[in-house]
Order: C-alpha cells, then structure tokens, then sequence
C-alpha cells in the first residue's frame, strides 16, 4: 500500500460552489494536500477571494471565477479557463447546490425549476465539459455533493430529493461510460452539517436531528471534506460509482 497516499501534490481540482461552507472545506483540504484549486462561486466575490487567500496562504495556486452551474456554455468557458492556467483537470467537484423547500401543495413551479436546474442540470454541464480533458489526460476523478435526502426523500424537499437522488443515477451511468478511460465518478452524501444554511434551524429541529442520528451529532464541513479528499486520491483509485454516506449513520 505505500505506493497510495493522500497526497495530491502536482494535481489541479475545480470545485463549484466552492465559496463557503462544503465547497470551501474541500479547496482547503485539496490545497494542503499539494492540490492548485479553482473555485466557482455565484454570488459572493469577497468570500471567494478569501478562500483563495486561505489557499495560497497553504503554498498552492488558486484562483476563482464568476459562474452560474446552470448555465451550460458558461460551464465550457470555466472549463477552459482552468485548462488556460494549468493545462488539465484532474478532480471535479460538483458541489454547487440550492434549496427551495415548500410542501408539494404549495411548492411553485419556479422553485422545482430552480432546484433541478442548479442541482442536477449543473452536474450534466460541468460533469460533459470536464470529460474530454480528462480523457485527454488519461484518467480523472468526478466527486458528486449529494446528500442523504436524496437516498431517503424528505417532507418538504421533494425537489432538493428529487435532485439528489437524480444525481446519483446520472454518476452512476457517467462511471459506467468512462471507466475505460480511467475516469472515476463517486457521490459523497452529507446528513446533517454545520453551515451556514443549516445553522438557522431552530432547537426542536436540531434536537430532532440529533436524535435521529445514531452518532448522537451534526456533523462538520470538514468531515465531508474528508471523504471528498479520499476519493480525490490513489487511496481510491479501485473505487467508481459509489455513494458514500457522511451522515452519522442517519440513513441506517
């Protein structure tokens, strides 16, 4: 086994959504592993030039950019932006995610839309723009943010679910197509998680939580991470089309 590590040293990753919470645990523990990282962010330029900061503060390179994941040519544009810089990819994380809870009586058309489009169809975008240059490299490891509700569906949540649990068939047949290319394509699904999203649930929801996990806890941004930087490295390298749960055992 000495042959595999954790080491990413010489390796070049994207993460979407890479501007906090997950996104930002997973440049962070790329980069102290030797990763150069680019992040995409919606929103937020400030936070995303922190984290680039924080990154060239670990000794790798970094940079940020601008994008929407639904948007399908932008995708290819942030692809050969990277490819600009450091002339390959070998890690993407689709990570980039929204939320537009409601009951299905009263969910809009417009928060379905949203959610599918962000969710699942930026998972396609980056997902097909990322795939010839990492054929093209001979090899690549794909890392789907998914998360357990799209294993177990959720009241409330059916298009975040429904995403989710999309998202698992499509890297499943993404594995499937380009495995003889030596390209792999995981999903790490998260339970419950310290962020900033899930921090304003009020104290019911979070005991309930709790409870509900056999681990007793909420787990942490950088415990995702983890699992992210796992089947970002060789320690992986016999491991494609799976889903790994990072949810306390929630959805035992």
């Amino acid at each position: 086994m000495s042959e595999y590590s954790l080491d990413l040293t010489g390796k070049i990753a994207l993460i979407t959504g890479g501007s906090r919470g997950i996104g930002k645990a997973i440049a962070l523990a790329f980069s102290s592993r030797g990763a150069n990282v680019a992040i995409t962010y919606a929103n937020s330029s400030s936070s995303a030039g922190q984290v680039t900061e924080e990154i060239n503060k670990l000794g790798s390179d970094a940079m940020s950019i601008q994008a929407n994941s639904s948007d399908f040519s932008r995708a290819n544009e942030v692809i050969d932006e990277v490819l600009q810089k450091w002339g390959k990819i070998d890690i993407l994380v689709n990570n980039a995610g929204i939320t537009r809870d409601g009951l299905i009586l009263r969910m809009s058309e417009d928060q379905w839309d949203q959610v599918i489009e962000t969710n699942l169809k930026g998972i396609f975008n980056y997902s097909k723009a990322v795939a010839r240059p990492m054929m093209k490299n001979r090899g690549g490891s794909v890392i789907n943010t998914g998360s357990i509700v799209g294993l177990t569906g959720n009241a409330g949540q059916s298009n975040y679910a429904a995403s989710k649990a999309g998202l698992v068939g499509f890297t499943k047949s993404y594995a499937k197509e380009l495995a003889s290319r030596n390209i792999r394509a995981n999903v790490v699904a998260p339970g419950y998680i310290h962020t900033d999203m899930t921090n304003i649930l009020d104290e019911k929801v979070l005991n309930d939580i709790k409870e509900a996990t056999p681990l007793g806890r909420a787990g942490n941004v950088e415990e995702v991470a983890a699992a992210c930087l796992f089947l970002a490295s060789d320690l992986s390298s016999y491991i494609t089309g799976e889903v790994i749960r990072v949810d306390g055992g929630m959805a035992i």
